[in-house]
């Protein structure tokens, strides 16, 4: 039978290639038939352009293109991860945000008498040496036990020093003798030193216990500074050895504190608030702390109905070194958080109302990969100490405690204890001011690596305050007011309490909007393959199916002919080193034949039609084959004048 068109055209191709080794195309062939035969019209143009000229600039505009379709395929995956950020506002009934309520002063002065009365004495003969300042004329009338206690050797060991001129000389405050301070100088608030008035400088000298020439020298512009810093130190080596139990008792009841509660116009008392005790400002009273299961919530906003309380300060009882201002600290926080009174404390002055207006905000983040928040702090390798719900300021604070634990063998008094520590004082460990002050400046300088492991939390609730202070009370309500406010504390009619021990205080919601800001996904995938596709379509004109195109020739063919060639040239070299090493002379086949269509030496892989139409015909050596009938349809002629006999014989078959 007849040979289909299709057929014919191979038959044709196979038997006009003059190569003698594979006939798949070489990578040029197959980039001149791609460029050709592509949609993307750029490349079309660089084979079919006439003149050099014309031909480099159609490759540098589709050279241009591509890079420029790079560019913005890049820009468009770098900015995948982006976040619009979107605010709502709600009006509704607002959960009321617990408040944490503490006497600036953490313990009471007259209680604490007997575990300071060797650091007080110390203080106070400073202040004597340095100053000329006697127990007359002071304000300070207590009488300080005078009896010896277990912190004298340590007060020798870290006596305040007064420096002349920053040198390294120095006046010992116990001896009263200059000497000669060896070790690095630390300027505690070298921001504000004036170097013009260099006398004044008062500080203390810290020393490895285990190696002695290893010290640290803090000094400190204003004396009140010094002695402030020189104090707490002592005191928290001392507070360090008093059982929590024991502090709480010499810290005030919340009797002491709270004369007067009102909540959303009812009255309230001292079992609407539950005490917390912080080792810096002793017994603290939270109300709604919602630890009985319930919160309370408000839905009118206004001062009327808010939480309003009246706070006995106690000015009397105050630590005169400890604490140098009067009145109270609050922090609102939200129920599950811990209060960092310390950190973030708003401070409530005596003798005066404060009104404490909120407006509340909850903000929630995306979590990676859009920004790097946590959304637990599981995933942050840092034991929460607080057994409170997450946030960057109980991390770092963790964190700090776990590296003081690790370097200094105690944990520092501020912070809660890890499992198996205990706190730091001079008798268990006499090295641990020194390790502490060079581990917090580490910390502040960021080489402990606690704020690069820490992270923000991704949702969170703030209430932003608007602070405003009034006089209270009033010169003409005050007679009246301070009688009935000792009756109400259950004292004498004829003793009648201090305005300066007084603080009124009044938190509220100034609204009851609900603020949400929130991070929605800038882009999703639909819109970045939009994007591609717009970038493809306006730089080459080209669509999916042109992409999967340039994967099958750039890579898949191309790959399949470098291989391909490879594998010959490798097959080649093997069969010659044989044919050396046996003698054989090479066989017809491996020479002529090859590539023909021989039925032992055929190869199916066919090279491009275009290329292969171009090849010139064989001229010497014709190979053996078959001869073929004497089709004359292979002959293009312009038209068919008769019906050759050998096609007659053929039809009749």
């Amino acid at each position: 039978g007849a040979m289909a068109p299709g057929k014919k055209i191979t038959a044709r191709i196979k038997r006009t290639l003059p190569v003698k080794g594979p006939q798949a195309p070489t990578l040029s062939e197959l980039m001149r038939w791609y460029c050709l035969n592509t949609n993307t019209h750029g490349c079309r143009r660089i084979v079919v352009s006439r003149g050099r000229l014309r031909r480099f600039i159609w490759i540098l505009l589709t050279l241009s293109a591509v890079g420029l379709i790079l560019w913005q395929c890049a820009e468009l995956l770098m900015n995948y991860y982006s976040a619009s950020v979107s605010v709502t506002v709600q009006f509704q009934k607002l959960p009321f945000p617990a408040v944490t309520i503490c006497n600036i002063n953490p313990y009471k002065y007259s209680s604490m008498k007997d575990y300071l009365s060797e650091l007080d004495k110390e203080t106070k003969k400073a202040l004597e040496t340095f100053y000329g300042f006697s127990e007359g004329k002071s304000k300070v009338r207590r009488s300080v036990d005078e009896r010896n206690s277990t912190g004298s050797d340590f007060f020798k060991q870290i006596p305040l020093l007064k420096f002349e001129d920053f040198s390294k000389t120095a006046t010992d405050l116990r001896s009263g003798q200059k000497r000669k301070i060896e070790g690095s100088v630390f300027h505690k608030d070298s921001s504000i030193v004036n170097s013009g008035d260099s006398n004044d400088i008062i500080g203390f000298q810290l020393c490895d216990a285990n190696n002695s020439s290893e010290c640290a020298l803090y000094t400190f512009s204003s004396g009140v500074n010094a002695i402030q810093e020189w104090y707490k130190l002592h005191y928290m080596n001392i507070m360090a050895q008093i059982p929590l139990e024991t502090k709480e008792k010499l810290s005030y009841s919340a009797d002491d504190l709270l004369l007067t509660c009102f909540f959303d116009g009812l009255s309230c008392d001292k079992r609407h608030f539950t005490r917390f005790h912080h080792p810096l400002h002793g017994n603290c009273y939270t109300f709604n702390s919602g630890e009985n299961g319930t919160i309370l919530s408000t839905s009118t906003g206004g001062s009327e109905y808010g939480l309003q309380v009246v706070l006995y300060i106690d000015e009397a009882d105050y630590n005169p070194f400890l604490v140098t201002s009067t009145g109270a600290k609050i922090i609102v926080h939200d129920q599950n958080e811990y209060p960092f009174i310390e950190d973030i404390g708003t401070e409530i002055e005596t003798a005066a109302a404060t009104s404490i207006g909120m407006h509340f905000t909850r903000s929630r983040k995306l979590s990676k990969p859009y920004s790097d928040c946590t959304e637990t702090g599981a995933d942050i390798p840092v034991e929460n100490l607080y057994n409170k719900s997450y946030s960057l300021q109980i991390c770092l604070h963790s964190c700090f405690q776990k590296a003081m634990v690790d370097s200094c063998g105690c944990a520092q008094y501020a912070q809660p204890l890890p499992a198996g520590a205990e706190y730091c004082n001079y008798k268990k460990n006499p090295n641990w001011m020194y390790c502490y002050y060079r581990l917090h400046e580490k910390f502040v300088k960021e080489q402990l690596g606690c704020q690069q492991i820490c992270k923000d939390a991704c949702s969170f609730k703030e209430w932003a305050l608007t602070t405003s202070i009034a006089q209270w009370p009033s010169t003409v309500s005050e007679d009246w007011m301070l009688r009935v406010l000792s009756w109400d504390k259950g004292q004498k009619i004829n003793k009648k309490l201090n305005k300066t021990d007084l603080a009124n205080l009044m938190v509220f919601y100034k609204d009851l909007n609900e603020r949400f800001i929130s991070e929605n996904p800038a882009n999703t995938l639909v819109i970045l393959l939009s994007n591609f596709g717009g970038q493809l379509g306006l730089w080459m004109s080209c669509s999916v199916v042109c992409v999967i195109e340039i994967v099958e020739v750039f890579f898949i063919d191309s790959l399949s002919i470098v291989m391909r060639r490879q594998w010959q040239k490798a097959k080649k070299w093997w069969n010659d080193r044989k044919r050396d090493q046996s003698g054989k002379p090479p066989e017809a086949c491996d020479l002529e034949r090859q590539g023909h269509d021989n039925p032992v030496c055929i190869d199916e892989d066919l090279p491009t039609f275009n290329t292969a139409l171009r090849l010139p015909l064989p001229q010497d050596n014709p190979l053996p084959r078959t001869p073929p009938p004497n089709y004359s349809t292979l002959r293009l002629e312009t038209a068919f004048t008769e019906q050759l006999p050998d096609t007659l014989e053929v039809e009749q078959h």
